[in-house]
């Protein structure tokens, strides 16, 4: 599976951002599609992820409320609308597929990975 992530850009503190994944794999709505982001400096982090039966949908509680992942299975795409974006949102975020059951927040559960796409807030 490829993953094409896009989306990034600058934005100022408040804004909104809506990244995409596209996904090279006609299997795409068997995987788990998760969000993750990485600071300079800093440890990968999950973001947010989604099932690929009901779509259930698992956040971060530093994103909670403000960011809104989903997925269509007719496009190969997830994506991750981000609204009331704060400076400490600002790093690389990458997409990531699993081919387990069930959404799990840890980066070496995922099999493919996103090139990543830059996402910096200004204050």
């Amino acid at each position: 599976v490829q993953l094409q992530a896009s989306g990034g850009g600058l934005v100022q503190a408040g804004g909104s951002l809506r990244l995409s994944c596209a996904a090279s794999e006609r299997t795409f709505s068997a995987y788990i599609m998760g969000w993750f982001l990485q600071a300079p400096g800093k440890e990968r982090e999950f973001v947010a992820g989604i099932s690929w039966r009901r779509g259930s949908t698992v956040y971060a509680d530093s994103v909670k409320g403000r960011f809104t992942i989903s997925r269509d299975n007719t496009k190969n795409t997830v994506y991750l609308q981000m609204d009331s974006l704060k400076p400490e949102d600002t790093a690389v975020y990458y997409c990531a597929a699993s081919d387990l059951l069930v959404v799990t927040t840890t980066p070496s559960s995922y099999n493919y990975w996103g090139q990543g796409t830059q996402v910096t807030v200004s204050s």
